[in-house]
């Protein structure tokens, strides 16, 4: 008998105890280590892999990157740039956010959180007037958020306002159809006939255009009167066509209102109106759905149709509109929004409100627009160039735009909370 033969039954106890530790070793390696790095060795990141190609893309999330379209960080303001790639899932957080509009991301200021209606802006001392619906009273804020209330006067269930210029007198109109105008600077108040509606003032003030709406159609008029209701003047037949009607009153007080009138599906013709039948020229707009707004001095206007060139959504438009200049010099600016998202500064710059997106037909229903976030653009309208001023920090769709007098605050509305906000310029 060898060796081996007499330790046989030692041995393979031996290999059989050895491959135990052996499997029990390899378990614990995969099971319960940590895998810690050894000192100096290099972990490995997510941002740029070592053969400097980039790492494939994972599933996307909803969450806001560092430097939103592409932009680079912005210097000077004592910012440090993160080292991590990671992006952040703090909701809307953003270090490169800017206290002043230069293109980005902008930090807004919430002057009024209380539900507000029928906002407005006082050329005079540059402040935000407003009705509060919460208390029927209403107030006006500045740039510093402090608050005045204009009357202590309270106003129940204020349904409509529509300001004189100067932000001193309001149309204001209730559910059951009654209208009033009351004097904010001189505390008096007048009514209206109920049958009266659209209401547009003058450029001082004192008189106002309106729709004259009798229940019979031969007696419906495009109409001027004094602010306190006397005076009152016909100026065009309506009839069944008060859709097709605008009452508006040019700065330069030449023009009182418009009509207009299809020329085929995509085009239609505007007539303009004065208060002693003058002959003015006509216009051909390329669309429909026409919302205009008067430049300063009243010799151009921007307004906004939709064409089924457009994939029927609003485009802006600059056209004079001055006595034998009307409708001359008409320009497309290329921006998809509509005219009362706008807001003049001067004679020749405007700022817009303008939709991240807008789908096929938002022009003829633009409640598709209601939840669509907006960017502000500032738009030269001699020249026609744009450029994106302002991405508001937080999702916001925007309304009532009014620019301070000094040009170095933009104030607007939260469309979804009717909130008053604003932005600096400089």
């Amino acid at each position: 008998m060898n060796f081996f033969s007499r330790h046989k039954r030692a041995l393979l106890i031996l290999l059989f105890i050895t491959a135990v530790i052996g499997i029990g070793y390899l378990l614990f390696i995969v099971f319960f280590s940590d895998f810690t790095p050894a000192p100096g060795s290099k972990t490995p990141t997510s941002s740029i892999e070592d053969n400097n190609k980039l790492p494939q893309a994972g599933i996307g999330s909803n969450i806001n990157p560092a430097n939103p379209g592409g932009t680079l960080p912005q210097t000077g303001d004592n910012t440090t740039t993160p080292t991590s790639t990671t992006p952040s899932l703090i909701e809307n957080f953003n270090p490169y956010v800017s206290n002043v509009a230069k293109g980005g991301l902008t930090n807004t200021e919430k002057l009024v959180s209380s539900p507000t209606s029928g906002q407005t802006f006082n050329s005079q001392n540059g402040n935000v007037q407003y009705y509060n619906r919460n208390d029927g009273k209403f107030y006006s804020v500045n740039k510093d958020g402090q608050i005045t209330a204009l009357s202590n006067k309270v106003f129940h269930n204020v349904k409509d306002v529509t300001w004189s210029n100067s932000g001193g007198k309001a149309v204001l109109e209730y559910p059951d159809g009654s209208k009033i105008v009351y004097d904010f600077d001189n505390k008096k108040q007048v009514t209206l006939p109920s049958h009266w509606e659209d209401f547009n003032f003058s450029a001082n003030g004192d008189k106002l255009t309106l729709k004259s709406l009798g229940l019979d159609k031969d007696s419906r008029y495009l109409a001027i009167a004094n602010s306190d209701g006397s005076g009152g003047k016909i100026i065009e037949y309506i009839g069944e066509n008060e859709k097709s009607v605008y009452p508006s009153w040019s700065p330069n007080n030449q023009i009182v209102g418009m009509y207009t009138e299809a020329l085929d599906y995509d085009r239609q013709t505007v007539y303009f109106l004065g208060t002693d039948n003058q002959n003015f020229k006509s216009m051909t707009i390329q669309g429909r759905g026409f919302q205009h707004q008067w430049s300063p001095k009243g010799n151009q206007m921007l307004y906004s149709v939709y064409s089924s060139d457009n994939e029927m959504k609003p485009g802006l438009w600059i056209v004079n509109a001055e006595g034998s200049q009307i409708g001359e010099n008409r320009k497309r600016l290329n921006i998809n929004t509509w005219a009362e998202k706008c807001t003049f500064s001067s004679n020749e710059e405007i700022y817009c409100a303008v939709p991240t997106s807008l789908e096929y037909g938002a022009g003829f229903l633009p409640s598709l627009s209601n939840q669509i976030p907006d960017q502000i653009y500032k738009i030269n309208t001699k020249t026609g160039s744009q450029q994106l001023i302002a991405i508001p920090e937080a999702d916001t769709t925007i309304s009532n735009l009014f620019v301070s007098p000094d040009g170095s605050t933009l104030y607007f509305t939260n469309k979804n909370d009717s909130s008053i906000n604003k932005i600096n310029l400089r």
